[in-house]
């Protein structure tokens, strides 16, 4: 039985994809899928339905709050967690946010183990 969970990520940067995937999958429970821009997250997620999504915000095709808001306010995908993890670090981000729907708002800078912390307390 596998039961690790599959969680979305959303990035346009390579590398940050890369660094997270290695990072989530380390942690032991979680199989990544990668998304590079907006739309094909989008229809990953509404394809696969994981059971997390996170997400950047500045995206090209479609930005990190319309996925969120889209996702969020459709019964068959709004039991989804979403983090939104921003280079981003405006309280104006954060509000916006939760007005989306978002389950949590972690910047880039606070780091990935904050991001992984926040993680297992929603999943």
């Amino acid at each position: 039985m596998n039961s690790k969970k599959y969680i979305l990520i959303i990035d346009d940067e390579k590398a940050m994809v890369e660094r997270l995937t290695q990072n989530v999958e380390r942690a032991g429970e979680y199989e990544v899928i990668a998304a590079y821009d907006g739309q094909q997250g989008l229809e990953l997620a509404q394809k696969l339905i994981p059971d997390m999504i996170i997400t950047d915000l500045m995206l090209p095709k479609l930005d990190g709050y319309k996925i969120c808001r889209m996702l969020k306010f459709s019964e068959n995908y709004k039991h989804i967690p979403i983090i939104i993890y921003s280079g981003r670090d405006h309280d104006s981000d954060k509000k916006l946010a939760e007005e989306c729907g978002a389950n949590a708002f972690i910047p880039k800078i606070d780091g990935q183990d904050i991001l992984i912390e926040k993680m297992r307390k929603i999943s």
